[in-house]
Formats: C-alpha cells, sequence, structure tokens
C-alpha cells in the first residue's frame, strides 16, 4: 500500500499566511488530480472555516482523533473543492498538551491516525498539516507525523530569527523522533516588490537555504484576504488574481520536488 505524502505546513509565528498557504496549495493540488486531505491542528480553526466548514459541522475533529476518539475517515469532511477533504479543529484542541502529557505515545498519536487513514483511504495521495502557531506539542507530533515540512514565511524584519528556531525544532524533531523527516522548502509570503524590505529578507534567505526556497513568492494580494470571508480558497474566489497565480506555481514546485526525492 503506498502512503499519502505528509506535509507539515509549519510556523511558530502567527500572521505569516500559513493556513493560507495549507488551503491554496491544497486546493492547487486538488485541481492537477491529486487527493488531498489537510488536518486542520489549529484550535482557531481556521483552516476548517476558510474551507466553509462551519462550526456546528464539526461532529468529530482532530482533537477527538488525538484522543482515540475518532478516526481521521470519521472526522474528514468534504469541501467544495473536488478531490479535498478537511478533518476540522476547535478550540477543544487547545487542552490536547494536557490531556496527552502523561501518555507515552503523545508524539505518535497523529502519525498512527495517518496510518490509519491510508489504510482506510488508499486513494489519498497528500496529506498537509495546518499546524499552529506555536513549537509546542501539536507541531512536534505533526513533524514526526510529516515526510517533509513546508515553512510560510513572511517578507518581515525578524523572519530570519524566527526561521532558525523553527529549523532547529525539526533538526530535533529528526534526531529524537523521525528520522526521515526533510525540510520540503520555504516559501516566501506578503511578498511586496515595491518594498525594498521584501527583496532584502528573500536575499538573506536564499543566501542561507539556496534551492531551499521556492521560486515561487506569494505577494501581498486583496482577494487572497478576502477568500476566507467567504468560506472559499483563493483559487475559488478568484483564480485569475495573482496570489492564486502565484499558488498555483507553488504547486507545481511542490509536486517536482516530491517526484524528483
Amino acid at each position: 500500500m503506498k502512503q499519502p505524502r505528509v506535509l507539515a505546513v509549519a510556523n511558530q509565528k502567527g500572521g505569516v499566511g500559513k493556513t493560507t498557504t495549507a488551503i491554496n496549495l491544497s486546493t492547487a493540488l486538488a485541481a492537477v488530480g491529486e487527493h488531498v486531505a489537510i488536518l486542520d491542528l489549529d484550535p482557531q480553526g481556521n483552516a476548517s472555516t476558510g474551507l466553509g466548514v462551519g462550526v456546528s459541522e464539526r461532529q468529530a475533529t482532530t482533537y477527538d482523533v488525538l484522543l482515540g476518539d475518532a478516526s481521521l475517515a470519521e472526522a474528514l469532511k468534504p469541501t467544495s473543492v473536488p478531490r479535498l477533504e478537511v478533518a476540522p479543529a476547535g478550540m477543544t484542541l487547545a487542552g490536547a498538551d494536557i490531556d496527552l502529557l502523561d501518555d507515552p505515545r503523545r508524539h505518535y498519536r497523529l502519525s498512527e491516525a495517518i496510518d490509519q487513514l491510508a489504510k482506510d483511504r488508499p486513494e489519498l495521495t497528500y496529506v498537509l498539516i495546518d499546524c499552529p502557531p506555536s513549537l509546542g506539542l501539536l507541531t512536534v507530533g505533526a513533524m514526526t507525523a510529516a515526510h517533509a515540512v513546508l515553512i510560510p514565511l513572511q517578507c518581515e524584519f525578524f523572519a530570519l530569527e524566527g526561521l532558525s528556531q523553527i529549523m532547529r525544532t525539526i533538526e530535533t524533531v529528526r534526531t529524537r523522533l523521525n528520522p526521515s523527516l526533510e525540510l520540503q522548502g520555504v516559501v516566501l509570503t506578503m511578498y511586496d516588490k515595491r518594498n525594498n524590505l521584501s527583496a532584502d529578507v528573500e536575499a538573506d534567505v536564499r543566501a542561507h537555504l539556496g534551492d531551499k526556497v521556492y521560486r515561487t513568492a506569494i505577494p501581498r494580494n486583496v482577494r487572497i484576504s478576502e477568500a476566507p470571508s467567504h468560506g472559499k480558497p483563493a483559487l475559488l474566489y478568484d483564480l485569475r488574481c495573482a496570489g492564486s497565480q502565484a499558488y498555483v506555481q507553488l504547486a507545481s514546485e511542490v509536486i517536482g520536488r516530491e517526484r524528483a526525492a
């Protein structure tokens, strides 16, 4: 049985376009024929909302999955995007760190749930995990379950400092929990070509990580910001806008790297 590729979309800093990237990258992958599941691992549940799954529709959530009260197959909800489903999250997920504190298998809970999902839903080719904006148990569990990490990086002054923190976390997880974990890539978000700071951050990140930085940068775009309030990915809300087209290009790069791996 072929396992789906599992990508953790992670950054410990909030407001960097992490959930937006998870939603629109997943949509672009589904649009080219991949079968994709997003696992919403953020207690704020923004990925769930952004894909049109209301709070009243979240009968089983990723919290229930981590506690062993539901399987991922039971938690998955269809979206308006063909071949794209989401396992929703809610505020109960904020208590997972405490609830799983004494569980010796806590870091492997999500990994085991994804292994079962691969058996229940063999058509899935990608699983993307939208991590919370922290480096706690949920993010470490996501990295333990993942084949690779994709890091959205906002073009701002403190970007490199935050990047070094998450790179250390990836190395720690690789050493202690998941030896095969890789860095899929770093995507620059909220890029403004009119702003010298964006160009400076890009130059610094590319100097440090070289080819690990995707060629595609996601621009600042009003249509991307508007889409979640309509419960739609930007690619459905306005396919022709610059942000949507950038995510299509990013999906092409991700697929290319996966095939080359």
